[in-house]
This record gives structure tokens, sequence and C-alpha cells, in this order.
């Protein structure tokens, strides 16, 4: 069986195996391009997709279309996995005064509430950020369902390597939806 599997925003250092999609070139890149101008792909044609840090890139009002696309392209019942920054990890390991939680040095924000917004914006990269009722509801709107949030490498699909490209942990919320 040739299994078709989607890495969508996979970077500069995209994995073998997969059909790797991202906005700029480089190495092992099959699909450059913006997804909110359609994905080059047959409908249908996706056996399962995954998505690690890559929504919260992209403007709210580009959100819904883009889940849309991607829809598009997964054959009925195939799973999509979602890695987001968690805002509710963020917001309660500030309010727990926990500056540790941040990834970001006190050069940059010395405030644990300067640290707080720094994080949720990557420094001006992050245009959206997620909670898992937020993701939730926008994949409901888009059309999927079965929508679960997992653990870090934990699955609820029938693909066990959709967690494969799992990280962040720590700071990461995982869902996975039926197409």
């Amino acid at each position: 069986m040739n299994v078709q599997r989607l890495n969508l925003g996979c970077g500069p250092h995209p994995p073998a195996g997969w059909i790797n999609a991202d906005s700029r070139a480089a190495e092992g890149v099959q699909l450059v391009g913006d997804i909110r101008d359609g994905l080059a792909l047959a409908d249908a044609s996706i056996d399962y997709a995954v998505a690690i840090h890559f929504l919260q890139d992209l403007h709210w009002p580009d959100i819904p279309n883009a889940l849309s696309e991607i829809r598009r392209v997964l054959k009925p019942g195939a799973v999509l996995r979602l890695a987001l920054p968690d805002l509710d990890r963020a917001i309660d390991a500030y309010r727990r005064g926990d500056a540790a939680y941040f990834y970001v040095p006190d050069e940059h924000a010395r405030s644990i509430g300067a640290k707080l917004v720094t994080q949720i914006i990557w420094y001006g990269s992050v245009f959206t950020p997620f909670t898992y009722g937020f993701a939730e509801e926008l994949l409901e709107n888009a059309g999927y369902s079965n929508i679960r949030r997992c653990a870090f490498g934990e699955t609820t699909s029938e693909w066990p390597d959709i967690v494969a490209l799992d990280n962040r942990e720590r700071e990461s919320l995982f869902v996975e939806a039926r197409a």
C-alpha cells in the first residue's frame, strides 16, 4: 500500500518519506508555495497530514480557508494532526510566576509579563495564538469530525507514525481530527 502523508510547514530540514510542503524552497521540499493559494495536490489524495507549529503563523482570517484546503486534499476519514503553541499553558505559567517556562531570555524580556507576550507572539512571527477550544471550533467549522486532544507522542489514529514529527512537548498542544 502506497501511503501518502503530508507535512505542512516542514521548514528547511524536511524529513524523508513525507510530502513536504513549505513556503520556502529547500532540498526535500516537494511543494513550495503559500497554502492560501492552494496546495498542488489532487482532491482526496492524502492518507494523513501533520502541521507542526504551522497554523499560528497564519493570520486569523486565513486559518479557516487553510483548514478547508487541507481537508480538500485529505481522503475521506483521513487524519490531520496539529501541534500548536498552547496559550493556556503559557498563561498558567505566567499565573504561577514560572519564568523558567518561557524560552525568552532575560536580555529580551525581564518581567514575566514581557516573557509571556514575547513567547505568545514569538518575536512577531506568531499571528494567531491557540487554545484547544479555539482549534476545536475552527476544525468543526471547516468540516472535520472526531476532534481529539492528544498528548505528545500519542495518537488516536490508525497511523502510529503520525506522531513521528511531534516536537516542542513542553509548549504545545496536539490535536487530531478526521476529514
